[in-house]
């Protein structure tokens, strides 16, 4: 079996949002990427997590080519291979639609950074995509929405913020490896919670202070150009 490592690693981390009750029934998906052989894992499309093996892990190439399995892949494969095409130093993409994080996203608002659980790891709002337009949904929707996700790090450091939200859709997070990718997706549900009950208690509610989040994220939190995970308490 090609990749066995990778296969094992990307099945733990899909595997890791059931544990985070981050999934319902089969949505959401993680991959990963061997840059050594310019190959991606990734869910297959349609299988219950419950039954999920390593073997049942799809191997494509980055033309989003079939090199290895059985099943179809997921649907989300075009938007994966995007960000890894762009951005060459992620290692792991996890999509979910995680209730929270996905709220944000239909309201197609950023998540300001009100406290310090989310500067720990996004540094300042996560972002929201500008919507597809209808050719862009009709001609090839997964391939656009990595585009459109891409559109929004023109403007910001993709290491900054390990994560996105598409508007009407929902999150993608990434990160150095496919369990990287999945503990940003279990932190972004979490800071999305947090956030819309800040906004519960106080519509008026006001970012942290430039001060408190540079506190919260200091300059030896990087590491290999990606935001290390794990708050520092």
């Amino acid at each position: 079996m090609r990749l066995k490592s990778l296969r094992e690693e990307v099945l733990d981390a899909n595997l890791e949002l059931v544990r985070r009750g981050l999934v319902l029934y089969t949505f959401g998906n993680v991959s990963g990427i061997s840059t050594e052989h310019g190959l991606v894992a990734i869910k297959p499309s349609g299988v219950p997590y419950e039954k999920m093996t390593a073997s049942d892990i799809v191997i494509t190439n980055l033309d989003g080519n079939l090199i290895e399995g059985d099943l179809r892949p997921s649907s989300d494969l075009a938007t994966h291979l995007e960000l890894y095409k762009k951005f060459p130093q992620i290692g792991g993409v996890a999509h979910t639609h995680s209730e929270f994080a996905t709220a944000w996203a239909q309201a197609r608002r950023p998540i300001p950074c009100f406290g310090t659980t989310h500067a720990d790891y996004f540094h300042g709002d996560v972002p929201v995509t500008a919507c597809l337009s209808e050719d862009e949904i009709a001609s090839d929707y997964e391939k656009n929405t990595g585009i459109v996700i891409c559109r929004v790090f023109e403007k910001l450091r993709f290491e900054d913020v390990p994560g996105v939200l598409v508007a009407g859709h929902g999150p993608f997070c990434w990160g150095t490896s496919a369990a990287d990718a999945a503990h940003h997706a279990v932190i972004l549900e979490a800071v999305a919670r947090m956030a819309y009950y800040t906004v519960g208690i106080s519509a008026n509610a006001e970012p942290i202070s430039n001060a408190l989040h540079g506190k919260a994220l200091p300059p030896e939190a990087w590491t290999h150009g990606l935001l290390r995970t794990g708050n520092r308490e």
